[in-house]
């Protein structure tokens, strides 16, 4: 089974591609980064590629499955342009090609309260990439609406609080379903159900 995935480098991905490379029904793993993971494996392809030139790379995407755990955050992007353009131009470009090209299965990271509809910009932003995909009708979408997400060394203040709050309440027994999920949790449940009924 060969699988594809953007955004190795970020806390979701980091935990997948590891995953990945430890699977033995996983014969090989390509990434498609914009900076170098130093990570070395044997079945591991690093491509390091300008996501708005989709002529460099569009032939690479091939495979069985792809993933998508690409995002960036307003602090990092710099203004909701810039966000806008990693979250929701990049992995829809991404997709597209990846339809094109006969990938049968994509899965998407995307918000717990993605809508279109969203008076949030994320929230809205999140929802519409959603609504893209799934225009593109792949025979397989599985799209994953993770609550507060635990990472491993995080130096986002606003979510490492936002963490805190919930966890209180969850002690409670109030807001169940906001439980904060380690990335490593969400990255183990995005593997086991790509896997499902694709065969490589």
């Amino acid at each position: 089974m060969k699988t594809l995935l953007i955004g190795a480098t970020g806390a979701t991905g980091s935990d997948l591609l590891q995953l990945l490379l430890n699977d033995g029904e996983i014969e090989s793993v390509e990434i498609f980064v914009r900076r170098d993971p130093q990570i070395r494996h044997a079945k591991l392809t690093v491509n390091r590629i300008d996501f708005e030139r989709p002529e460099q790379w569009a032939h690479r995407v091939k495979g069985d499955i792809l993933f998508s755990c690409l995002g960036t955050t307003l602090k990092d992007a710099g203004s909701k342009a810039a966000q806008w353009k990693v979250d929701f131009d990049y992995q829809y470009r991404f997709a597209k090609v990846a339809k094109e090209n006969g990938m049968k299965c994509f899965v998407l990271v995307s918000s717990m309260n993605a809508s279109s509809r969203s008076p949030f910009f994320y929230a809205r932003m999140k929802g519409e990439l959603e609504e893209a995909v799934r225009k593109l009708e792949f025979p397989k979408l599985l799209i994953f609406r993770p609550p507060s997400l635990i990472r491993k060394q995080s130096n986002r203040t606003l979510e490492l609080a936002g963490v805190k709050a919930i966890r209180f309440f969850n002690r409670l027994g109030l807001f169940p379903s906001l439980r904060p999920l380690p990335t490593g949790q969400l990255a183990k449940e995005m593997l086991r159900a790509a896997k499902e009924g694709v065969v490589g």
